[in-house]
């Protein structure tokens, strides 16, 4: 008997992973139907490597990004205008697809809708790879026949959303570089520099000056507890994914992302720019408002944001308008608040949102394009109170012995 690699889906929809000895792939397969799992990819077992790779798989390596997603709508878009089978379209965009997370799943899709379900409906039992905002979206355009437009726009969102996340890491990227380079260099001055003018620091005896005896402390300590350290850093990191699992905590940490100094204005125009583009979809895609609201308080991606536009909604369920609503919130800038006030009267709720989401956008891109000259100051302090602390702590016991004559012969 062999063994062999399955992914398969449960009897609820859920997907499954594992391993199994059978003669033949067939013979795993009647297996795996018989204990109600309908496998999707059967493959043989290749020892430590596949292990490496379930593991890899496990903890959420190798699942479609923002450009898989984005290709593959704009793929259904022209899929559904060109007017193909839709089945005949998967079934092309799934041989030409190299996301293997997003392969099984469109093959998942093709055997659910052969099976008679709706496109919507096959794409929701993938939530690993199709959001629930998503899901909505499709399941809006294909109940209305506008399922071409359903992937344009999503394309359009998703291709934002793309845009939107280069630009940060683009602003971030010098800064990374920067504190990355200090700190190997701090490492390497701590870690073998110092212990190599130990011996000569010694001569002084007690006399040393106190910048000299606190980095020699710290490369003593690091060089004798490194292990201490490292199992702490792991630990901390641990606990700190533990705590954002909690809805408390995820809630006390998003909250502390939106007021942050220098990033947490972006943070915040950067998620009402999504919150707004969104609710202008979903209008515009014909979504009931309530019902808006609710998918978009989970799309946010910040549990404090989301919260609030669950508060819009529950106060129009009592009656009040959406306007006074999203004033109280206090969620808006003035500026948004008359735009959507306008919309409101006028009845072009969703233009004024898709205007909204522009606004923050562009407050968005001029924010990003000015980070770089807001981190500079810091890391120029920063980095010179490091150098500093070095230079001080390792030339001034060699200024001592020079000005007493001691250990220059």
């Amino acid at each position: 008997m062999a063994t062999f690699r399955y992914a398969g889906r449960s009897a609820r929809g859920d997907a499954v992973r594992g391993s199994l000895e059978a003669d033949t792939p067939e013979a795993l397969a009647n297996q795996l139907m018989a204990r109600g799992i309908t496998p999707t990819n059967i493959a043989p077992a290749s020892g430590s490597s596949d292990v490496l790779k379930d593991l890899w798989e496990r903890l959420g390596g190798g699942r479609p990004g923002l450009n898989d997603l984005i290709l593959f709508s704009r793929q259904m878009y022209a899929i559904t205008k060109a007017g193909l089978p839709l089945l005949r379209g998967l079934r092309s965009i799934a041989a030409s697809t190299p996301n293997t997370f997003l392969r099984a799943a469109l093959e998942l899709v093709i055997e659910n809708l052969q099976s008679g379900r709706d496109l919507a409906s096959s794409l929701a039992r993938s939530p690993e790879v199709f959001s629930k905002f998503f899901v909505s979206i499709v399941r809006v355009g294909e109940s209305s026949g506008t399922l071409e437009t359903a992937f344009e726009r999503m394309y359009q969102y998703l291709g934002m959303e793309k845009r939107i996340r280069d630009k940060v890491t683009a602003a971030l990227r010098y800064p990374a570089i920067v504190v990355s380079a200090i700190a190997v260099a701090v490492a390497i001055i701590t870690l073998w520099v110092l212990p190599k003018f130990a011996p000569v620091f010694a001569a002084l005896g007690d006399n040393l000056p106190w910048p000299t005896q606190a980095l020699l402390s710290v490369s003593a300590f690091v060089a004798g507890y490194w292990y201490v350290i490292v199992a702490v850093v792991v630990s901390a990191g641990a606990g700190f994914k533990l705590y954002l699992r909690d809805e408390r905590g995820r809630y006390r940490w998003d909250k502390f992302k939106l007021r942050a100094p220098i990033i947490g204005g972006i943070v915040t125009k950067a998620t009402m720019a999504r919150v707004c583009r969104s609710f202008a979809l979903t209008l515009e895609a014909g979504v009931p408002l309530m019902q808006s609201l609710t998918m978009i308080a989970r799309a946010t991606g910040n549990e404090y944001m989301g919260a609030g536009v669950l508060s819009l909604r529950d106060g129009i369920e009592r009656g009040e308008t959406l306007s006074r609503t999203a004033q109280l919130s206090d969620l808006f800038t003035p500026l948004a608040m008359q735009m959507i006030m306008i919309g409101e009267e006028t009845g072009s709720l969703g233009e004024m949102f898709t205007e909204v989401a522009d606004f923050y956008e562009r407050e968005v891109d001029y924010d990003l394009d000015h980070l770089s000259a807001a981190l500079e100051p810091i890391l120029i302090v920063a980095i010179g109170g490091m150098v500093l602390n070095l230079a001080l702590g390792v030339f001034l016991p060699l200024w001592d012995m020079a000005a007493g004559g001691g250990g220059f012969g």
